[in-house]
């Protein structure tokens, strides 16, 4: 693995980790690490910093939803175009183009279950290239981006029945 691609993993890993931090970790000069962070979000490869947060915990009410979505792509533009226009609303967290039975998976966050159903209804069915949409709903969330939530608590113990 070159230096580049172990900035990027190591950052990915953990975004709070300073320049220094990683010039430590893989014996590399902290002024040429930094010029390396610098010119990676200068290319667009880093494109921001973030952190997961378990706001179960964190006790935010708030409703997950995922919804698949069927279009007819435009002619010339794909799905591109419909894409844009479906992840400029700001529930949208997420919008990725897949294969498989629908075209588009968008993430979004609401308020209740009704939220994410009149935002289904009111903003993506009615747009003229959406075919059909299929909503799922987040019960739990075990694990997001590589990060384990809960460590489950199993019981090692053998019950005794008398």
């Amino acid at each position: 693995m070159n230096q580049k691609t172990e900035i990027i993993s190591l950052l990915e890993n953990n975004a709070k980790l300073t320049a220094q931090d990683i010039a430590v970790r893989l014996n590399a000069d902290p002024t040429e690490v930094a010029n390396e962070i610098a010119e990676l979000e200068k290319q667009k490869i880093i494109l921001g910093y973030r952190s997961i947060i378990n706001w179960d915990l964190a006790e935010k009410d708030s409703v997950t939803g995922m919804i698949e979505i069927k279009i007819t792509p435009q002619r010339g533009q794909g799905f591109d175009r419909v894409a844009n226009r479906i992840y400029s609303f700001p529930q949208v967290k997420d919008c990725f183009l897949m294969s498989g039975g629908f075209d588009l998976m968008i993430i979004i966050e609401g308020k209740t279950l009704k939220d994410v159903a009149m935002f289904v209804s009111e903003k993506i069915a009615p747009l003229e290239s959406v075919v059909s949409t299929s909503t799922h709903f987040i019960l739990k969330k075990y694990k997001m981006q590589g990060t384990i939530f809960e460590t489950p608590q199993i019981e090692d113990r053998e019950a005794v029945v008398l």
